[in-house]
């Protein structure tokens, strides 16, 4: 787990790390609008996941960009190809799983996450400091596209027939069993057929990942016996919550449903 996951102590005594760039991962940022309080790590660059790292030209949100695209976003962020990356997050463990499998599908494999995130960092009192523009240095990051961990609609309509892969759907259990509505407007309610429900929330605890025990004790019931796993939600955030503690404590091989129920609802006959 020490290579995935660091602690707010780990990053604080190495920031001074060559190669070192630390990533504050949000859902979408507005400099213009950014409240002058809206406080970050010392040095992180904002990771602005809607706007800069989705692909835009998609009718399902927070879709994977190009692997063009990403290259050019993280040569702006001055990321390069030698580059210790950190992310993080304002929630504790929400956004940053999702940032960790970008890199990973783009060839990047020196990226780790911080558990607890910026809650954690602050509570122990590390520096912080106002979101303020940066003038960054162009890096040199090169993209090289790994299809072994995503799969999209038609893979799963194939997965329909052939039952190879589970299907494990991390939205909460009332939306999984269309209890109560989708947030998105006139998203019908439901699941892919044959998934089961992991809601994220159970891989977590007090805003950071369970201990490996726990996560094992999560996936023990699944009797998985090495089938592949494929995790989906609303828009592919925060299934990959629930692939990282499967990276974390299976050997089967996991994928994440990039377009998740938003895009099967509205595809699925």
């Amino acid at each position: 787990m020490k290579d995935i996951l660091v602690s707010a102590d780990w990053l604080k005594e190495n920031l001074d790390m060559a190669e070192l760039i630390i990533l504050d991962a949000r859902l979408r940022y507005d400099p213009s609008v950014s409240d002058l309080d809206d406080l970050k790590i010392k040095g992180a660059r904002i990771f602005d996941l809607e706007n800069q790292f989705s692909d835009k030209n998609s009718p399902f949100p927070n879709m994977l960009p190009s692997p063009d695209q990403f290259e050019k976003s993280c040569r702006e962020l001055g990321i390069n190809r030698s580059s210790k990356i950190v992310v993080y997050d304002h929630f504790g463990i929400y956004i940053s799983p999702r940032v960790w499998w970008m890199f990973k599908i783009m060839g990047h494999d020196n990226v780790s996450i911080l558990d607890g995130g910026f809650p954690e960092w602050k509570s122990r009192g590390y520096e912080t400091e106002k979101v303020i523009d940066m003038k960054l240095e162009s890096g040199n990051f090169e993209a090289n596209f790994n299809s072994e961990i995503v799969v999209d609609f038609e893979d799963i309509q194939d997965n329909l027939k052939s039952g190879k892969a589970l299907v494990i759907d991390v939205r909460s259990s009332d939306r999984f069993n269309g209890l109560v509505p989708e947030p998105r407007k006139e998203l019908k309610r439901g699941n892919i057929p044959n998934s089961i429900n992991i809601p994220y929330e159970t891989v977590l605890k007090n805003g950071k990942y369970k201990s490996l025990s726990e996560l094992k004790r999560v996936f023990n019931d699944l009797q998985t016996e090495g089938r592949p796993l494929v995790f989906s939600c609303g828009s592919g955030v925060t299934a990959c919550i629930v692939f990282l503690a499967s990276e974390l404590s299976l050997k089967n091989h996991n994928k994440v449903y990039d377009g998740s129920w938003t895009e099967y609802a509205q595809l699925a006959d």
